[in-house]
């Protein structure tokens, strides 16, 4: 009986991944036809269908859905045999593949900056990206670490926490409300919020907030990203809750006014994050312990960006 090869695996998974023959090719630098070969392949060893294409979309059959279950775990432990054996070579010469939301993207890119410093040569991958795809990749074991806020329980991830996350309400500095002291919460009622997608911690972060106190904000508009917000806000088409790290800029220059409203700033934290069961490379291992060096403690205890 003919066995699946390692190839055919990692070609299924993209083309799972993508549901796409074209894009997993892109990914993989092969041809179209020689991805459906590989498919088929399979599917002459199985004897049964992987795909169906119904209009000009592929789906998975459940017996797809179970080859990529099986190819996941194949992969998985493939790349933490990979790792295991790149704690036999020089931290100096390692790779790092680490993720960040988008929310701590001036925060992760600062630590990178300071840990490349003290080792120029290592070789590193960012991926910025919203909460959910983060959690995706650090659940598929695409990555070694993730900068992040927290995360939810039950999907076998190890979190610590490093830092203080103040979340504070922006308006343009022409609003009624810029300058004032003591804004009770219950004045935001009647503003309009614009706010961050379905499943953003800071949206989450916010709700829940607002709900503990018996207050229903109204969203006049929903954002993928938090530039997007702060552009919006400065244009006047209504308030925002961000994370303070993220406006350094735009207070310097006077842009944005942070607003003093009681119960503020809402205090989340930032996590570094990888899988449990993950065994870390000497390069991941390293980064780890950088971020919770006690040379991050002052930026910890008092929430400010570093430098």
């Amino acid at each position: 009986m003919r066995r699946l090869t390692l190839r055919q695996f990692r070609v299924f998974g993209a083309v799972a991944r993508h549901l796409s023959f074209s894009r997993a090719a892109e990914e993989l630098h092969l041809s179209q036809p020689a991805v459906s070969m590989q498919v088929r392949g399979i599917e002459t060893i199985l004897g049964i269908r992987l795909t169906e294409q119904l209009g000009k979309k592929i789906f998975l059959t459940e017996a797809g859905r179970e080859v990529l279950h099986a190819s996941q775990a194949i992969t998985a432990r493939l790349d933490d045999l990979q790792a295991n054996l790149a704690q036999l070579q020089s931290i100096d010469s390692g790779q790092l593949k680490l993720a960040a939301t988008s929310t701590v993207n001036v925060v992760a890119t600062d630590i990178l900056a300071r840990f490349r410093g003290r080792y120029p040569e290592v070789s590193v991958h960012l991926d910025v990206s919203n909460r959910a795809a983060v959690l995706d990749q650090l659940v598929g074991n695409r990555i070694d670490l993730a900068i992040m806020g927290q995360v939810p329980d039950g999907l076998g991830l190890e979190a610590t926490r490093f830092m203080d996350n103040p979340l504070v309400v922006i308006a343009p500095p022409g609003h009624p409300l810029a300058g004032q002291k003591h804004i009770s919460v219950e004045s935001l009622a009647a503003e309009s919020f614009l706010v961050r997608e379905a499943g953003s911690g800071t949206r989450g972060a916010m709700e829940r907030f607002f709900a503990a106190r018996g207050l229903e904000i109204r969203s006049s508009m929903e954002m993928s990203s938090n530039e997007a917000i702060k552009q919006a806000v400065q244009a006047g088409l209504g308030l925002g809750i961000l994370s303070l790290q993220t406006l350094e800029m735009e207070l310097a220059l006077k842009r944005l006014a942070v607003l003093e409203v009681e119960g503020f700033p809402i205090m989340r934290h930032w996590y570094i994050v990888h899988r449990a069961d993950k065994r870390l490379s000497p390069v991941a291992q390293a980064f780890k312990e950088f971020v919770l060096a006690p040379a991050l403690a002052e930026g910890a205890a008092t929430g400010k960006p570093f430098g």
